[in-house]
């Protein structure tokens, strides 16, 4: 399995956790793109089977598998995680009756207040040509 994660490239906080996850990406099955790129409304719209709009896209981050489907926010992590360590445990821990739910308050509360945690110069600002 791979794929791409799509993530907010203005956003110190997001940045931080992208850079994580590159160093994490021992089997190279994740890509990573800012949600900002010129395409990616398109792409996750057409994998999705309807229009996507700005808010929504920009409420999360977004898991796009190399096989078309499509997840956000908590899933979407569990997923990456998965995926570029190639150890199922994330993505177990998501599917284990409860924690899902719980796993998706919580980045809500971190995605809704991501602003006030510490971060690094957002990818937009390092590589503004792929923003």
């Amino acid at each position: 399995m791979s794929g791409t994660l799509f993530f907010d490239g203005h956003c110190g906080m997001c940045t931080r956790s992208r850079d994580l996850l590159e160093r994490m990406n021992r089997t190279g099955d994740v890509r990573l793109e800012p949600l900002q790129k010129a395409d990616t409304t398109d792409r996750l719209s057409a994998a999705l089977g309807r229009p996507l709009s700005q808010d929504e896209l920009m409420a999360s981050i977004w898991w796009l598998d190399d096989d078309g489907s499509v997840c956000a926010a908590a899933e979407a992590a569990a997923v990456a995680a998965s995926v570029a360590t190639g150890v199922p445990v994330p993505r177990w821990l998501y599917r284990f009756p409860g924690a899902g739910p719980l796993s998706e308050a919580a980045y809500r509360w971190v995605a809704d207040n991501r602003g006030r945690f510490p971060g690094t110069t957002p990818y937009c600002d390092r590589e503004p040509s792929s923003c």
